[in-house]
Order: structure tokens, then sequence, then C-alpha cells
């Protein structure tokens, strides 16, 4: 162990924590890189995401703007953007004598906040460790200082909320929330336009419990209307309140505030994580959806009760469905949907849940399957949805809640032991795919090169490097069915026969595969890779590789640039 090494990376974390106690947000810029050069870390800059999560903004001091810092980065394709979508440390920049440019997720238990620049002086695993630290430390301050700054709240908006926008977001918990028991994630759109939708997801031992409320009508009245409904459940729930008791207590609460006049329709679900037995209340709502294996979806049936608020006193009936580990539950309003294209077809129940099934099957971070969902949905919509689309998901993972590491894949954190692989990333964010000469070229079969089969197993993960040009972008390897690490060039004959590895390429630009089974006439054999100028697809989650010449049929995953 480097003694002095790690009393610096303590001193940095321990010097910004002291600090932190009587520090504005807006001086945490200055700061953290002020701590920072303590662990070796230099030309520090902190990005948070906004609301709709497409798009990094510097939170910089007033006083001391860094020169030369991008103030707007997209999400979408580029190296920052890649280390928030999937919680990767990512570099971009060649190994220079000043050190090496990292960008790193930050993350406050499973919600992502933004992401971390940082120059690091030096490139091994306890720097990696050390700057991942800052990230998280960093994650909890933003969090703890946000609800009184004005400053951030402007920063993460590219417009204007509107009042019930601006009363609903004040009323929900953070978007994500995960334990070794169940990973959670939940969206709403319009972003800045938000009416009647509201969700709530709470934990009280282990019970989960789950709300999603639209209140009627798209103005200012159906916000109130939810925060009304939510406050009475909330209130209910926490006095010992059931899932029928606490329908009727919503209820009571908007007759005695609008009489008849207005009216809420909802589900109000719980589940218990010790057995994974789901029950729930349909108050007047679209019924719960399961996942379940990538490959099969239940729509729940329940008789239902009356929208609450219309004193129609028809009966709540509590419904029971039996979880299995790793079933996703799917709450869900109808402007999700409801959503119309220009030639007004819906959006449809069918094209929502092949969305939800195909990006599960990607083995993407939960929420970055359900900002992707939503992004589809605006744009099936051509950006402008006329009513509230609110999803909340939640995976049901085990009873255990300190097994965590399922829950820390499929949210994107990283692993410091054992250290994640690595695969480099070019200046925007695409994988790097240059040969010796720094020339673009099919990418090699490097240990970040993923194997899909058909057949489900669990995954190991491969140990971090950089690769020739000193770049390095490090994840944990996802308990997902059918991936596997491919080893100096090869995959691993005993665990996945009959497979391909892949490494993503660039769109249009042939990918290289490693293979050690029949290969498709004409081609390479054996463990040397070979190169497929014409066969792939450009983009997409999953494709089908079949060819007259080979006995096999595998699965290849092109990973979505």
């Amino acid at each position: 162990m480097d003694v002095d090494r790690e009393a610096s990376g303590r001193a940095m974390l321990a010097g910004l924590l002291d600090a932190s106690h009587l520090m504005p947000l807006d001086a945490l810029p200055r700061k953290a890189d002020e701590f920072a050069r303590l662990g070796g870390f230099t030309d520090l800059l902190i990005y948070v995401a906004d609301i709709q999560r497409r798009e990094l903004h510097l939170l910089a001091d007033p006083h001391s703007t860094p020169l030369g810092a991008e103030k707007d980065i997209r999400i979408e394709g580029t190296t920052a953007g890649r280390a928030y979508q999937y919680g990767w440390l990512t570099s971009s920049s060649l190994r220079e004598a000043a050190g090496i440019d990292w960008w790193l997720p930050i993350v406050d238990g499973a919600e992502r906040v933004g992401v971390l620049r940082v120059r690091s002086v030096y490139d091994d695993d306890r720097a990696r460790e050390d700057a991942d630290r800052l990230a998280a430390l960093l994650a909890l301050l933003i969090v703890a200082k946000r609800t009184s700054s004005d400053a951030l709240a402007r920063l993460m908006r590219t417009e204007p909320l509107n009042i019930g926008a601006e009363m609903a977001r004040n009323l929900m918990p953070p978007s994500t929330y995960a334990d070794g028991r169940v990973v959670i994630s939940a969206s709403l759109e319009p972003a800045y336009r938000i009416s009647g939708d509201v969700y709530e997801y709470a934990l009280d031992g282990p019970l989960v419990h789950l709300t999603i409320f639209d209140a009627m009508g798209h103005d200012n009245a159906a916000g109130l209307c939810a925060a009304l409904a939510l406050g009475a459940c909330r209130n209910s729930r926490r006095q010992g309140a059931g899932l029928v008791a606490k329908g009727a207590a919503v209820e009571a609460a908007l007759i005695e505030q609008y009489g008849d006049r207005r009216y809420v329709t909802g589900i109000l679900a719980t589940l218990d994580t010790r057995t994974g037995e789901l029950s729930w209340v349909n108050r007047g709502h679209h019924p719960p959806v399961i996942i379940r294996g990538s490959r099969w979806i239940s729509h729940l049936e329940c008789p239902p009760a009356h929208p609450m608020g219309t004193g129609l006193e028809m009966p709540s009936t509590v419904c029971r469905e039996q979880l299995q580990p790793g079933d996703r539950i799917v709450l869900y309003t109808d402007g999700i949907t409801e959503a119309r294209a220009l030639d007004d077809t819906e959006f449809g129940l069918e094209r929502f849940t092949d969305l939800l099934i195909r990006h599960h099957a990607d083995g993407l971070p939960v929420p970055e399957t359900l900002r992707r969902l939503i992004k589809a949905v605006l744009d099936y919509h051509d950006g402008h949805l006329q009513d509230d689309a609110t999803v909340l998901i939640c995976e049901w993972l085990s009873p255990n809640a300190d097994d965590t590491e399922p829950a820390a894949a499929l949210t994107g954190l990283l692993f410091s032991d054992p250290p994640p692989h690595s695969v480099s990333t070019t200046s925007d964010g695409q994988p790097d795919m240059r040969n010796d000469g720094g020339e673009p070229v099919a990418a090699a079969c490097e240990p970040s090169a993923l194997v899909t089969r058909q057949s489900p197993e669990g995954l190991s993960r491969a140990p971090a490097r950089a690769n020739e040009h000193g770049s390095t972008q490090s994840r944990p390897q996802r308990p997902h069915p059918g991936r596997f690490p491919c080893r100096s060039g090869r995959a691993d004959a005993e665990a996945v026969p009959n497979a391909i590895a892949l490494i993503p390429a660039h769109r249009g630009m042939a990918a290289r595969l490693c293979t050690h089974h029949p290969t498709p006439q004409g081609l390479n054999r054996g463990s040397d890779p070979v190169l497929l100028a014409d066969s792939l697809p450009e983009t997409g989650s999953a494709g089908s590789f079949r060819s007259d010449h080979t006995d096999s049929l595998s699965i290849i995953e092109i990973m979505n640039s």
C-alpha cells in the first residue's frame, strides 16, 4: 500500500467534508477543486443533468468560471454522456505529462445527479478508487444542498416549469432508488408542463409501497388535486393504513375539498420483499404490467373500484400476485399509451410493452431504460405531449437487502473490488477503434468485448486496464442473461459454446469478431478475429447473424451510440 497516497486521499475527502458544513452550493466547484488537488486531481469540473436528462450543465462558481470549459454537453453520443448513461469511468484523451482526463458519474444512492471531470496525475486503480469516492461525496453534498439552492434549480431547467410541475417535483421522491431487494425508477413528462400526474414509492421495513395517481384535468387545479391526493395517501399510510384505507382517505380528502367536482384515478400497491408478493388496489386506473425474463408480459387484472373523489361507493378489492426474482412491476398513466403521432395513431400498450422488453433485454441500467423509453414516447408525439405521461418501474431482486451487487449492476453503479474492466473511447464518446498508426479501423477483440448467447447464465467481471492509447472506460459487468467476457481474443469455450464476441462499432463501420467455433465460409476461423465488412446492422438493440455456411445461430448485440 502507498501510505502517502492513502493519506492524501483521506485528506482530500475529509477536508471537503469538513468545509461543506458551512459552504453554499455555489462555492462547491471551487472548494472541490481545491481539495481534489490533495488526491492528485486537477482541472475539476462538475456537471449536473437537466430535468429531462438530455444535457449536462456546468455547475460553476459565479466568480470563477473555468476558462474554456463547455457549459452544456449533450448526453447522447458524448464521452461525458456515456459516463452518465452507463455508470462508466470514461476517458477522452491520451495520457499527457499533466495527467489523464476522466469522466465519472455523480450518483447519490442510485439517483444519477450528473458527472465529474478530473485530470488525474496517476492512472491506476488507486486513483480510480479515489476519484469514485470524490464523485460519491460530491453527490451527497449536491443533493443535501439542492433543496435550498435556486441557482441549481435554474441550472437543471432548460425552460420555466409551470406551477403544477413546480409543486409535483417538490413532492415526489428521487427518480431512482435501489438496495439489495429492489430497484425503483420513475419518470414524468412533459417535464416542464405537469398537470395532474404524481408518483411515490416508500419503504417501511420489508414493505415497498408504490403509488401512481392521475388527477382529472390539465390545469393548475389538477396539480392541486394530485398534491392533495398524494398528501392524504402519505399521511394515512404513515398512520398504518392499508391499501383500501389509503384509497378511502384520499377520497375523503378530495370530497371534503371539492365535493364531487374533482377525481383522481390510481394504483396503490405494496410489495413484500420477504416473499415477493405484490398486493394492489385499482382505483379506476390502467392495471399494472409485469415483465418477466425479458420475454413474458402479464397485464394484472383486478376489479377496479371507482376513481377517488367520485363517492360512488364501489367496493375496493385487494388483488395479489406472486412475483419471481427479477420481475419488473410497471405502473403508468394514460399519457404513455395514448400519446398520438401526427397521423393520429396511438403509441399504444403493445408498443409500450415491446419497448420495455427490448430495453430490458439490452441489459441497460434501469434509469437508462426509462430515459430511452420516455424519449421514444416524446419522439412519437413529435416532442409535444397533450397529457402527462408517467412510468414507475420496480424490480424485485431478492429478500436480502445486503446482497447489493445485482442492484449495483442494474443501476450502473461502479464496482471498486474487483475493479471493472475497461474499454477506450474517443473524444466524441465513441469506442476507440484506431490501429497502432492512429487510423480508424474495426475494433480488436479486447477484454471489453461482450459475447452473447441464448441460454441464460450469470456474468463474471474482467479486470480494468488501459489500452495502448492510455485511455480507459470502466463499468461493471451486469448480471444479465447471456453475457461473458472475451478473453485474449477468444471466447471462453467452456462457458460459451457457439458464441460470438463483439465490440461496439462506429456507425457504418465494420465490427471485428472473435470466435472459436465455425464461422461463415470464406472467413478466418479459430481464435483469430474475423472482419465482417457489411454483415452487421449500424445500430439497434439486438439482431441475428445467419449464414448457410454455419451450423449455429448466435445472437449479436450492438450497443447504441
